[in-house]
């Protein structure tokens, strides 16, 4: 996904983006070079050398600093965004759990009943066309179970 374009809303106080899913704000509070009364938040763009992934804005002060997509994301609770951050971390911590367990991975194929590539894909963290169901059965046979909880977020 890339960002289309980018405006300042002085009167919110936010950062506003539009993506193919639409507009998304993150509140000057969020931001990692936080603007005051006095270094306000002069300009704001899209920045082309990071792909169109991140917006660059300025301070008064002229201090620069660039703030990626995945913060939008995060910030508006994104479902997509949310379930891709839950299956990279599950995917690392196979990952190590694999090199820990001390099993090869013929006996993981084996014991998951299914190909190679298919483990291959399950370790892969960049990999996202995977479910967490599957995830949860490489953890199962690495002698692990993952414990789900709810927690009530604040909305922003």
């Amino acid at each position: 996904m890339k960002i289309q374009v980018v405006s300042i809303n002085q009167r919110k106080k936010t950062l506003d983006i539009g993506t193919e899913k639409g507009l998304l704000s993150l509140p000057f509070s969020r931001l990692p070079l936080k603007p005051s009364a006095r270094d306000k938040l002069t300009a704001a763009y899209v920045d082309s050398e990071l792909a169109r992934r991140a917006v660059t804005y300025c301070l008064a002060s002229g201090k620069e600093e660039s703030v990626h997509l995945d913060a939008f994301l995060d910030y508006n609770r994104d479902p997509d965004f949310l379930r891709n951050a839950t299956l990279h971390k599950l995917s690392v911590d196979a990952l190590k759990l694999v090199a820990k367990s001390g099993l090869s991975k013929h006996e993981l194929v084996r014991r998951l009943k299914t190909s190679p590539s298919q483990l291959y894909r399950l370790l892969d963290p960049a990999n996202y066309k995977k479910s967490v169901d599957e995830m949860l059965r490489l953890l199962a046979v690495l002698g692990y179970r993952v414990d789900m909880k709810l927690v009530k977020e604040a909305m922003a």
